[in-house]
């Protein structure tokens, strides 16, 4: 078993068992040099135990784990040329910034001069440039998050490693430093393994994602990828937002659960009568207005959500299937002016828009 020399991380065959339990099963994974990767999953579905496996912190079960090519299952986490940083951040308390961001360097005895310089640029690179005297306790949620970064960028890993880095800080925030990890990551060039549970901020940050779920990955790709065409049922449910509709294959589509019958793109290797889902997202679904080319069903407004660009329209098809819509408010001055609860609407989207998941 080998890794792609081309490969930042490798994982080949990787299985991790606690007691009867399996957290990750027969991972097989290759992360490019100098991407942003995230592993994005509910919880307890192994992206932390598989970070913690590539750090060193987890001896897998059996398989392989390489960085830049070399073995390192059995090398100890100080010998690995990474970095990881945490959600609680572990800032030591009795030092200054610029303490904590040196610590590791001290500890490598790297010279005064260098470490001085280092020091320098690490914090530029985070914007946090006359803090240096400051105490953790005298820092917001997002500086302290900065010192985290700046303490592991200085060591220069060749893989940084952030589990969940940013589940403590407020909506804004988070945004906010989501932004500017990935001018950081821009700056660096070097790898990130990114871990979370928060699906806007994969596709916001990642340059390919892997959706786990139980121990495996479900499906692999770039945002637009795992997003627009999701393999499997718990990817279009776990990515954003998807309308997941019961029905049965027939010639040339899906008969939905409701008996309406809807076009649509049919697998090749699919029989007539299989139980599937046909997934629609809800932007991509239209209200009241088709275009040539588009395909749907009629249902009933149940419920509208209010979210100030956008309002979420749950429409019932019947038999227990309803839908999402999202509209846009754009021209709107109310989101209450367009529908009421009850009223019948067309619900269309084009054929190319339904995919039929298995």
């Amino acid at each position: 078993m080998t890794a792609s020399s081309e490969s930042a991380v490798g994982l080949v065959g990787v299985t991790k068992q606690f007691g009867e339990r399996t957290a990750v099963d027969d991972l097989t994974l290759d992360i490019r040099r100098g991407e942003f990767f995230s592993l994005l999953g509910p919880s307890g579905c192994g992206k932390t135990t598989t970070l913690r496996m590539i750090a060193g912190f987890t001896v897998p079960t059996t398989g392989r784990i390489f960085l830049d090519g070399k073995p390192v299952e059995r090398v100890p986490p100080y010998k690995r040329n990474v970095n990881t940083v945490f959600q609680s951040y572990a800032l030591f308390e009795h030092l200054d910034v610029k303490g904590n961001v040196e610590f590791g360097l001290k500890r490598k005895r790297v010279p005064k001069p260098e470490i001085a310089i280092r020091v320098r640029e690490a914090l530029e690179l985070v914007r946090l440039t006359g803090r240096e005297r400051s105490r953790p306790a005298e820092l917001s949620g997002g500086q302290r998050q900065r010192v985290a970064l700046a303490r592991a960028l200085v060591n220069r890993p060749a893989v940084l490693l952030l589990d969940e880095p940013l589940g403590a800080l407020d909506l804004q925030l988070r945004r906010e430093m989501q932004v500017e990890l990935k001018e950081i990551k821009r700056e660096v060039g070097i790898t990130f393994v990114y871990v979370t549970h928060d699906q806007e901020e994969a596709l916001a940050l990642s340059d390919r994602i892997a959706v786990m779920n139980h121990g495996v990955i479900e499906q692999c790709g770039t945002p637009e990828d795992v997003y627009e065409e999701p393999v499997k049922p718990f990817v279009a449910g776990f990515i954003g937002i998807s309308n997941l509709i019961k029905g049965r294959i027939e010639a040339g589509g899906v008969k939905l659960s409701s008996g309406a019958f809807v076009a649509a793109d049919v697998p090749t290797d699919s029989k007539v009568g299989e139980a599937v889902h046909l997934s629609v997202r809800p932007e991509k679904i239209w209200l009241n207005e088709t275009e040539s080319g588009m395909v749907g069903v009629q249902g009933v407004v149940v419920e509208q959500v209010y979210l100030g660009t956008t309002t979420q329209v749950l429409v019932d098809l019947g038999a227990g299937s309803r839908v999402v819509a999202l509209t846009r408010n754009s021209h709107l001055a109310r989101s209450d002016t367009r529908w009421e609860i009850g009223q019948r609407v067309d619900v269309a989207w084009q054929k190319a828009h339904a995919l039929i998941l298995r």
